[in-house]
Parts: C-alpha cells; sequence; structure tokens
C-alpha cells in the first residue's frame, strides 16, 4: 500500500483499538500521535496540556503528522483534535485513505467518562463538554474523510472488516 490509513475521530470512537486490529490484519505498522508525541517528550499528554497549553500540544501534534503523511504500510490512529488546524485538515484531505470513526455522544460518554487521561474532559460536566467538541468537529472530520464508519454496537472485528471491504473496494 503506497499510502497510509488515517482513523480521525472523537476520543471514545475506538481509533487506537480499530487502528490496531486493522494494521495487524493488513501487516502494517501501527501509529497513534498522541503515543508518539508522548514517547518524544518523555511526558504524558496532561502534563503536556498543563505546561505548554492546547496550543503547543497541537503544534507537537501537526509535526508528527507531517511526518507520517509520506509513510507506506502504516495505520495511523490520530488525536481527536488534529483536525481542529487548517494545515493538518489540507493534509489529510490530500490522503486518500482517510477514515472516520465515529459514535453516539451516548457511547463517546460511556468509553471517556473514566479516564483521567484526556485533558480536554476534566471539566464539570464531561457531557457537556463531549457535545460540545462533537458539534465542532463533526463537519471538520467529515469534510477530510474518505469513509465515515458509526462504531455504536459495532464489535472491533466488525468494524475492521467494513474497513478491510472498504479499502479492497476502493483500490487501497
Amino acid at each position: 500500500m503506497n499510502h497510509p490509513i488515517f482513523l480521525v475521530g472523537p476520543m471514545g470512537a475506538g481509533k487506537s483499538t480499530i487502528g490496531k486490529m486493522l494494521a495487524l490484519r493488513l501487516n502494517h505498522e501501527f501509529l497513534d500521535t498522541d503515543h508518539v508525541i508522548e514517547l518524544r517528550t518523555g511526558a504524558d499528554i496532561p502534563w503536556i496540556f498543563d505546561v505548554e497549553g492546547e496550543d503547543g500540544f497541537r503544534e507537537r501534534e501537526s509535526s508528527v503528522l507531517d511526518e507520517m503523511i509520506g509513510m507506506r504500510s502504516a495505520v495511523v490512529a490520530t488525536g481527536g483534535g488534529i483536525i481542529m488546524r487548517e494545515h493538518n485538515r489540507q493534509l489529510l484531505r490530500a490522503q486518500p485513505l482517510v477514515v472516520y470513526l465515529t459514535a453516539s455522544i451516548e457511547q463517546l460518554v460511556e468509553r471517556t467518562y473514566k479516564d483521567k487521561k484526556r485533558p480536554l474532559l476534566q471539566v464539570d460536566d464531561p457531557k457537556a463538554k463531549i457535545v460540545e467538541l462533537f458539534n465542532l468537529r463533526d463537519p471538520l472530520y467529515r469534510e477530510v474523510a474518505s469513509f465515515v464508519l458509526m462504531t455504536d454496537g459495532r464489535s472491533p472485528k466488525y468494524v475492521v472488516q467494513a474497513i478491510e471491504e472498504w479499502l479492497a473496494a476502493s483500490g487501497g
């Protein structure tokens, strides 16, 4: 495969879980932009947000995305906010294999409510924050996506199979 497969979508949509399984099925390398940032900085995402703010984190995220664009045989799970920068959206729009994994608000809340590693959800009303982020970001995910897939009530195996079928049909 000449292009990486990028997974975009909100926190809790299953990008990392699906990405690992898809990479294994395709015999590709799996990369997670958040994990790469943590490895390079030696710090976790909440610490980076605390010290550098969201802008500092987004700068690091853009740098990592720039590097991953030219990769081959890779599945890349991106952070939920990667599409907030126009530069990143331009890069992703130019890619032929961008999958938007989405889920209902209820499912996103259920999958993220105990996770203390998500700085944007460390607020009094995490559900309201998820709704706000979803409403803001959903059109941006759709703008860059080649394929949109709802993950609600679907096993990771089902989602991976659906992506594989899409790849086969699209010549990816």
